[in-house]
């Protein structure tokens, strides 16, 4: 549920507006080097306040509460805790019978009996995903000199920077957001991680990467683009017995194994749920339909500050792996 991984385990727990969100990372090997500020450039990625991201700002400094000792992990859990201080749970107050169009507000109602925590979306929040970058600053420790980037390569439905930033003005100024698409590459990844069927490098990457709110798709390689082509054109010509090709249309991934390639997929992520343009739901307390017109500090455009949270699930996910194949043992560094 909360859990994923086989060795390296993370475990995500919180909500939006609790007292903290945080993560216990389990099996990471003893010997680590580990400080907070570590941290510091990842969280600052996916922080909000930016144009087009929400105006809740958190210090987002993380409070190390075990598994580290003289700055280096102990081989124990570790647990990081995040304090939730900018909270406005007051505007969730009229939202509470009203759920919210796109959001997880009436199946969380439905699943948990009333029981759920509705402030800021409880723990559906991408407020939860402050505890996953933490989680992917250790896994990209372990992982070097592997090489993991994402950045975002659309949204709004346009590729061209400027062009972005005016579709998110435009989205804006009509109470409305955008969706986007998230590009991730990992360099230096080594060929044999996977385990087909069911453990494939692409099921298991699709699984951590869905783990992020308003993520609603995934393709490696030429992807969708694919199924356009003969199989001329997609497969890739073998280079070297290392098994170097010369185009990359797989991603990377061969039988659900990687190749030794670049690693590279997309994911797309939707656009924000929470709008001030008005939409329609119904009220719970009558079950009447009703106008919704969601206020607050929301995202206009959530893929803004989705690439470390990829980046995070994608070292979750390699570091996993690679703790599977031996091929990280203790760690002296």
């Amino acid at each position: 549920m909360n859990t994923f991984g086989r060795l390296f385990r993370v475990c995500i727990f919180g909500e939006s507006h609790g007292e903290c969100v945080g993560a216990v990372i389990d099996g990471c090997p003893a010997g680590l080097a580990l400080v907070p500020a570590d941290f510091a450039a990842d969280l600052e990625r996916r922080a909000g306040g930016a144009k087009g991201a929400t105006a809740r700002k958190e210090a987002d400094v993380p409070l190390i509460k075990s598994g580290v000792f003289n700055g280096k992990t102990t081989g124990a859990p570790i647990t990081i805790l995040f304090e939730n201080n900018d909270v406005r749970s007051e505007d969730y107050e009229k939202l509470k019978d009203t759920p919210r169009p796109g959001h997880a507000d009436l199946v969380a109602r439905m699943k948990y009996g009333g029981h759920n925590d509705y402030r800021g979306g409880g723990h559906f929040s991408g407020r939860l995903t402050v505890a996953l970058v933490a989680a992917g600053v250790i896994a990209k420790k372990l992982l070097r000199p592997m090489k993991i980037e994402a950045e975002v390569s659309e949204a709004g439905g346009v590729k061209d920077s400027k062009a972005i930033g005016k579709a998110i003005d435009a989205a804006l100024a009509d109470g409305d957001s955008v969706g986007g698409i998230v590009e991730c590459r990992v360099d230096g990844v080594p060929t044999g991680l996977g385990e087909p069927f069911f453990d494939s490098m692409e099921s298991l990457l699709g699984h951590a990467v869905f783990a992020i709110p308003a993520v609603k798709g995934i393709e490696f390689g030429a992807g969708f683009a694919s199924a356009g082509m003969r199989g001329s054109e997609c497969n890739d010509d073998i280079l070297t017995v290392v098994g170097k090709t010369k185009t990359n249309n797989a991603g990377g991934i061969n039988g659900g194994i990687t190749n030794g390639n670049e690693l590279m997929f997309r994911v797309v992520v939707k656009p924000a749920s929470s709008i001030a343009k008005e939409k329609r739901t119904v009220y719970l307390k009558t079950g009447k339909e009703t106008a919704i017109s969601v206020g607050g500090r929301h995202d206009a455009c959530i893929a803004l500050r989705v690439p470390p949270v990829l980046e995070a699930a994608t070292a979750i996910v390699l570091a996993d792996m690679m703790l599977m194949e031996g091929k990280i043992d203790r760690v002296l560094r």
